[in-house]
């Protein structure tokens, strides 16, 4: 089976021939081919050329286009810093005063500088491997873009405090993401992934009335156009597991802390679960023989609907024995 036909026989509930293996490469994948980690985020070519060289390397079962998650608010007018081997930071949020949302020109994806770099890739990637490898686009979740516009304090904050500005943020977050994704699935993407990783940080009440609404538009409209969706919230999201599965995403990327069993009951027999090996403890500082072990977990915890991965992304310095041991797992088993 090719990369491609595996990971969709994996979300139909078909069988496969091996475990199909997608963990996280950014600055890893930046690394392998010897660039700079803002040359990576900056110039497609570059992103693509790492994360081809991760499959040439070691049979990866995924291309990804997920960076960093600044690419929405640089181009509504965030002023970014780059580092050569950090993703790039605001150096201040277009929101601080939030009456400025109702100033907000919403961007324009193919035409703002970092979003297009994005959907370059994505057709880069459709004229290299599209057919044979899964090629997942990315976007940020409502609770995710509204903290890189407004900051994250003053997000969590206005979630207690004003309730009808955040609905309104999230409703421009969600009309730009949205648009963001169409445009990715356009030039070539098979998979969306939607990261809000801020969303760990609420409470399950707050989740349920705020930002699953606005994740579950993102999660239709995306799915209307013909893509799947992988959602991914890191972190400790135990007390959320009741309600993830509800945003409609075929595909649940759960980091380390999460109970995986807990999940399995919850989200039911359907949905594909990625995840959940501990990124620093178990890829970067233990050993070939920790890693493999820990797949195995993996795979018995989360059941058969499941595709191999770390929590998060794998470190850059994780050593290359931890990787293919990784790989030579999934090589290993369906």
């Amino acid at each position: 089976m090719t990369s491609y036909q595996r990971t969709f026989a994996r979300l139909a509930g078909e069988p496969v021939d091996r475990l199909p293996a997608q963990p996280i490469f950014m600055l890893y994948a930046a690394k392998i081919i010897g660039r700079t980690y803002e040359d990576y985020v900056r110039d497609y070519r570059v992103a693509v050329a790492g994360q081809l060289a991760i499959v040439e390397q070691f049979g990866m079962d995924m291309v990804s286009l997920c960076s960093d998650p600044w690419r929405e608010a640089g181009d509504c007018g965030t002023e970014l810093t780059y580092f050569d081997a950090q993703p790039p930071a605001a150096r201040a949020h277009l929101l601080a005063d939030k009456s400025a949302l109702a100033h907000l020109p919403m961007p324009d994806p193919r035409r703002g500088e970092r979003m297009s770099d994005r959907i370059a890739g994505a057709a880069l990637f459709r004229e290299q491997v599209g057919g044979q490898v899964p090629i997942l686009g990315w976007i940020e979740g409502p609770v995710a873009e509204a903290a890189d516009l407004r900051g994250i304090n003053e997000i969590m904050l206005d979630l207690i405090e004003d309730e009808p500005f955040v609905r309104d943020l999230f409703e421009f977050c969600t009309q730009m993401e949205i648009a963001f994704a169409l445009a990715q699935i356009e030039a070539g993407c098979d998979i969306i992934g939607i990261g809000d990783a801020a969303a760990s940080l609420i409470s399950l009440e707050t989740y349920e009335q705020l930002a699953l609404p606005y994740e579950q538009r993102m999660v239709q409209a995306i799915q209307a156009a013909g893509a799947r969706v992988r959602l991914h919230i890191c972190g400790d999201t135990n007390h959320l597991l009741p309600r993830m599965a509800d945003t409609g995403a075929e595909i649940i990327e759960l980091d380390y802390m999460v109970d995986l069993r807990a999940a399995r009951e919850h989200f039911g027999p359907e949905v594909v679960i990625m995840g959940n090996m501990d990124p620093v403890r178990v890829m970067e500082r233990s050993s070939p023989d920790i890693v493999w072990r820990d797949c195995a977990r993996c795979r018995q915890e989360a059941g058969e609907r499941y595709i191999l991965a770390a929590g998060c992304e794998i470190p850059p310095d994780t050593p290359r024995e931890n990787i293919q041991a990784l790989f030579d797992y999934a090589r290993s088993t369906t």
